[in-house]
């Protein structure tokens, strides 16, 4: 580096420390605020992004009740002339995905209580569903209907997407209380009316 350079750049330093040090203490307490503004205003706009993200995982499992709820009352229907003797089984079943279809439309996805009596409310579900396989299981001609079989397998397919869209939410909600709780983004907490979500 020659000369010329060093005298370039320790004016170009000395300009620098002229001009900070001319800077009002009102021009640095605008200039506080304006930085304190911005961070806020990423902090805030991140936190919308994660919840954006939970409330879509959300609607990943709604689509899949549905499908579910859409699958289970002609599938019952199917087995309640082979199966007349075990009505009350059939008629749980129903009544479990009615209360899980009650619970999940009043649901709010970052509302632990809503999501509490969901899990209940599938665990009912879960129940049923499981005393039916155990039917089915002494029944096993049952299942190798074709009406019968292909509901079993669509069953057993929307189990499995909705067990994923469950770990996408969970993923989600992990993900919005993380960056929520951590510091100084949880001072925003009070400030905006945030609260963390539950995971299921």
């Amino acid at each position: 580096m020659d000369t010329t350079q060093t005298t370039d750049a320790v004016g170009v330093i000395d300009t620098a420390l002229a001009w900070f040090g001319a800077l009002s203490s009102h021009m640095w307490s605008a200039l506080l605020v304006a930085l304190v503004a911005l961070w806020m205003l990423g902090a805030y706009n991140r936190l919308v992004k994660l919840r954006a993200a939970v409330v879509a995982a959300w609607a990943q499992i709604e689509e899949q009740l549905k499908r579910r709820r859409e699958l289970l009352p002609p599938l019952v229907e199917a087995l309640r002339e082979p199966l007349a003797a075990e009505a009350p089984t059939l008629d749980a079943v129903l009544e479990s995905e009615r209360q899980l279809q009650r619970a999940a439309e009043l649901l709010r996805p970052l509302v632990s209580k809503s999501l509490a009596e969901l899990v209940h409310a599938e665990s009912r579900l879960a129940s049923a569903l499981a005393r039916l396989r155990a039917l089915l299981d002494q029944h096993p001609e049952l299942r190798h209907r074709d009406d019968i079989g292909g509901w079993l397998q669509s069953l057993k397919d929307i189990d499995t997407r909705l067990g994923v869209a469950r770990h996408v939410f969970n993923d989600a909600v992990t993900a919005y209380n993380h960056a929520l709780l951590q510091y100084p983004t949880r001072l925003l907490k009070p400030l905006f009316g945030l609260r963390t979500a539950t995971p299921l």
